[in-house]
């Protein structure tokens, strides 16, 4: 099994939980980012750079991405992507996407970039709250957990 991140986007917060968590339980974990990352000298970490341009990173964790896997991305296409592939996602507020509610995501996402392109000014998320990495730290945990369980 092997821990992919959409780095481009992933809060350094996220990125510190997810390096103790990948040590902790020696589980691979690939950071894909279109810019150089620094990461911790691992033998169970490492930063995948990818050539700039629209979704090569995206791209890239999905082409890669395989059943059992975990993908930690805010992307909803990619999650839904990897989603049918059988891997599992958590986006960066702890929230797991799953069969059941992808849909439903990208059916919002889909409308909220109508509302953009047609000039309705729609804010940006809010920042990452402590509850947030709580949650997330969380939903990590109880992957690695079940994934070791080999449920």
């Amino acid at each position: 099994m092997n821990i992919w991140v959409d780095a481009d986007a992933c809060p350094k917060v996220i990125r510190d939980i997810l390096f103790r968590a990948a040590e902790r339980a020696q589980i691979n974990l690939v950071l894909v980012a279109n810019q150089l990352l620094s990461v911790p000298a691992s033998p169970h970490i490492r930063a995948l750079q990818v050539p700039r341009g629209f979704d090569v990173a995206d791209n890239e964790i999905a082409g890669r991405a395989e059943a059992g896997d975990l993908v930690i991305t805010a992307d909803i296409p990619l999650a839904s992507d990897v989603i049918a592939k059988g891997a599992h996602v958590i986006d960066f507020r702890g929230e797991t996407l799953t069969v059941e509610n992808i849909r439903e995501r990208l059916t919002m996402r889909d409308f909220m970039d109508t509302l953009r392109a047609s000039g309705v000014q729609t804010g940006g998320p809010a920042a990452l709250s402590a509850a947030d990495r709580q949650r997330f730290a969380r939903q990590l945990d109880t992957f690695i957990a079940r994934a070791k369980a080999g449920r």
